[in-house]
């Protein structure tokens, strides 16, 4: 049998050893300095050096989410694993709080009765809390065509969209939808993303307060 080498690393230090290998692997390439701990973070979650270019932030983008959870914002996510994703200590930190509706009966029930998916109608549960909120969308294209609406018809204004739904149907073009929009975003362009992309960027926005 071939006989591997393996770096030896104590278990802190593997985190900043492959964000020295993401520096590294993109060469000279330089990034704006607030968005470069956000593409470094997602590239680490995911291995996808793709996010080096496919991440969009609208102007401004960055200190907006910083004033809003400065602020006290609420974070909604549209999956459970993107909001077990989200790191609790750095929420604590902030004193800020993550909500996620999808599992909830009046939601469910409402999505049954309207032929909707459960994702646009938990996102009318979360306009309904009328508290500044930052949108983490990781799966369900459905709940941004939904803010969109929202949006449209002047019932809900988000704080901020992070927009970066994986898969096939209606992904690109919702993805779009938001990047089109008047709402400061972070878009995953394309079909790639997942809620494990949500929670990253959500962190590293919260990392960037936090470990000052």
């Amino acid at each position: 049998m071939k006989k591997i080498q393996f770096e030896q690393l104590a278990p802190e230090q593997i985190e900043q050893r492959s964000f020295e290998i993401i520096t590294q692997e993109l060469g000279g390439r330089t990034f704006d300095p607030l968005q470069e701990p956000i593409i470094k973070r997602v590239i680490h979650t995911t291995a996808d050096f793709d996010y080096a270019d496919n991440l969009v932030f609208s102007p401004g983008v960055i200190e907006h989410a910083h004033r809003l959870l400065q602020d006290g914002a609420c974070i909604v996510t549209d999956t459970k694993m993107a909001m077990s994703g989200i790191n609790k200590s750095a929420l604590l930190k902030l004193g800020a709080e993550v909500y996620n509706f999808i599992s909830d009966e009046d939601v469910a029930a409402e999505a049954r009765r309207r032929g909707e998916t459960r994702s646009a109608v938990a996102m009318e549960k979360a306009a309904r809390l009328n508290r500044p909120t930052i949108f983490a969308i990781g799966n369900a294209p459905t709940a941004l065509i939904r803010l969109s609406e929202l949006m449209e018809s002047d019932a809900f204004q988000p704080g901020m969209i992070i927009a970066v739904p994986v898969g096939f149907v209606n992904v690109v073009q919702a993805k779009e939808l938001i990047l089109s929009a008047d709402v400061p975003s972070i878009v995953a362009r394309g079909r790639k993303g997942g809620s494990n992309v949500a929670a990253a960027i959500v962190n590293a926005l919260m990392y960037q307060m936090t470990r000052k």
